[in-house]
Formats: C-alpha cells, structure tokens, sequence
C-alpha cells in the first residue's frame, strides 16, 4: 500500500512536470515507431533484398552508441567509474558499407566519398531508408524518434573534450531524427558538430509534444528531398 507521503508527493508532481512531459512524449514515440515498423515492413523487406543481392555481408549494421545518461537526466551529480557519458546501446541500421575486414573495426566518421559504400547504400542513405530499423531501438526504449543523434563512445570522448555542452545532449534520449537533422546538412568537421549541439540543446530547452511532431512531419520532406544528405 502507498504511504501517505508518498500519495502527497505523487499529488504534488503538476501535470507540467518534467517526468509527466517525458511520460507523454514516450507514449508518442512507442505509438509512432509501432505503427512506423508496420507501414514500413515491405519497403524494409525490399531493402534487406536489395542490400542481399548488392554485397555480401549482413543486413543490419549493428554499432555500440552512447544513449540516455540515466544519472544525469535524473538530476543526479555523480558519475560511474568509467564514464562513458550515458548508457551503451547497440543502434540498429541498413548496412550500407562493405562488410568490415578484419583490422578495419575502427570509430572514425564516414567521409561523402567513402569508398566502402556500397551503391545501394549511397541510395538509403540519401533517403535515410537505412535508418529504419531503429524503430526497433526505439521500442526496446533505447532511443526515441526525436532526439540527438547518439555517437560512437570513442568519437563521443573526443567530441565531449572538444565541444562545450556536447555531453548535455545525453540528457534526453537519442533520436532517429531531431531538429540539427531537419536544418543543418551531416557533420563533416568539428564546428558543423558545433552548430548540431546548439541546435540540439535548442530542442532540450522546448521540448513538448508539439515540437515532436513539428519535427516528424519535417522529416518526411528532408528524406524525400535528400536535404543534408550524402
């Protein structure tokens, strides 16, 4: 049985409070990626045979991501031992690159030119199509479809060193898309990085329901477009 305390403290928390926000943008997010996987299971299935037929290797590319820091988000002032900025997740996506050599494991950012992309993967990822199956991570509540792009742990250590406010980012959860991806094109240097985190602190300071769907639906014209796209 709840105490009286705590009744009183539940009664206490307004409906404006940050948690009950949060509760109600997570409701959208899990509605939203439900209903995303369903529509998107055949043009997904076309992919993945794509992707088959295109290059050897699997068809996700499965990558360790720095996600929510659960501490932080909570308030909270102290750190792990070894912190890594916020909890490690495996993001899930298309495989657009050859399949990886031995030796060729290493956390560096893709180049417009990279030669490992295959011709299929230049296609999702001018549309984004490879993106898709983080839905999924979205279900298993590791990302939501707003928010930060979440970065690999050694390039995040790098850019939390080298960008002032870059780890505020793991305040809320990782996004699929968010608003540093709807105005800005892809990183390519450490000060389009810059602009990003702005921008994604921006979305920090206001974010609401609204301001989710605002950026929903204008990621649709972004993928359609190619806009910031490579």
């Amino acid at each position: 049985m709840i105490s009286g305390a705590r009744r009183a403290h539940a009664r206490a928390i307004p409906d404006d409070h940050p948690h009950s926000k949060e509760g109600g943008r997570r409701v959208l997010n899990l509605g939203v990626a439900a209903i995303g996987l369903v529509l998107a299971a055949p043009i997904m299935l076309l992919v993945a045979v794509a992707i088959k037929l295109s290059s050897k290797g699997p068809v996700f590319y499965r990558q360790l991501r720095v996600g929510l820091d659960i501490r932080a988000a909570a308030g909270g002032n102290f750190r792990r031992k070894m912190d890594l900025g916020g909890k490690p997740f495996t993001i899930l996506k298309f495989r657009t690159m050859r399949a990886a050599r031995p030796g060729e494991e290493v956390q560096v950012w893709a180049s417009q030119d990279d030669p490992r992309i295959t011709r299929v993967g230049k296609f999702l990822r001018k549309t984004r199509l490879d993106e898709l199956p983080q839905l999924i991570n979205v279900l298993r509540g590791e990302m939501n479809i707003v928010g930060p792009r979440p970065e690999q742990p050694e390039i995040f250590q790098t850019l939390r060193n080298e960008v002032t406010s870059y780890s505020v980012r793991q305040q809320v959860r990782p996004g699929i898309t968010g608003r540093a991806q709807i105005t800005l094109q892809y990183d390519s240097c450490i000060e389009d990085v810059r602009k990003k985190v702005d921008a994604d602190l921006e979305y920090i300071r206001t974010q609401s329901l609204l301001e989710d769907l605002r950026i929903m639906a204008l990621t649709a014209p972004v993928m359609l477009f190619r806009k910031g796209s490579r």
